[in-house]
């Protein structure tokens, strides 16, 4: 490994993730992965469901861009064990809300990060989040801003979707969709240190613990 990082390749098209990786400082490209997203198996974990899609993603795109460093990452919302993907149109998505409401639900990010050098490291982060309760026309103008159609659960809590979170208990950018300490922990693994402002390190073998 040289000491010159390799070009960053997001493989998402999230307007969320690039922008928290924009707060970060680094520079990176963004190459969005044609994968399919399939439901879970049956009793799949949905960390596991999670880390599985995020790993296809990267390596889908690492396939056509060797000698990048891969960052991918799939969110899931989780009620009851239900996973709450994105929803496919308006109605789908007021009776994601509706169950939703009053209530806690599980936010799980599987974050995989493929290195040029064969070097691949992938890791889940758990966020609890409780919505207030809610009124019918509250979902329904919510719905009408068009902003729950491209998300997890049906909801952005960066947007209009902040009104409804009573709380968060847990990383605030998993539910974003990137959990920035576990990504650096990440890239870390595979050999890149983070270093403020939006720089990557070589990861000194010799440094590291016994």
């Amino acid at each position: 490994m040289t000491g010159v990082p390799p070009p960053i390749v997001l493989a998402s098209g999230s307007p969320r993730r690039r922008e928290i990786l924009a707060r970060l400082g680094l520079r990176f490209e963004v190459d969005p992965p044609s994968h399919e997203e399939d439901l879970p198996a049956p009793a799949e974990d949905p960390a596991a469901y999670a880390g599985r899609i995020s790993a296809a993603k990267a390596a889908e795109v690492a396939e056509r861009r060797p000698g990048a460093l891969v960052l991918a990452a799939d969110t899931v919302v989780v009620l009851e064990g239900d996973v709450l993907g994105k929803p496919a149109d308006a109605a789908e998505a007021r009776a994601m809300l509706a169950r939703l409401a009053g209530r806690e639900h599980a936010v799980h990010t599987a974050v995989t990060v493929l290195a040029p050098d064969g070097s691949r490291a992938t890791g889940s982060e758990l966020t609890r989040v409780r919505f207030r309760g809610l009124q019918s026309e509250e979902i329904d103008a919510y719905v009408a801003t068009g902003e729950p159609l491209d998300k997890a659960g049906a909801y952005g809590i960066q947007e209009y979707g902040a009104t409804f979170v009573e709380g968060v208990s847990g990383c605030y950018f998993n539910v974003m969709g990137l959990p920035v300490v576990r990504l650096l922990a990440l890239l870390d693994e595979v050999g890149w240190a983070y270093r403020v402002p939006g720089r990557l390190r070589a990861v000194d073998p010799a440094a590291a613990p016994p």
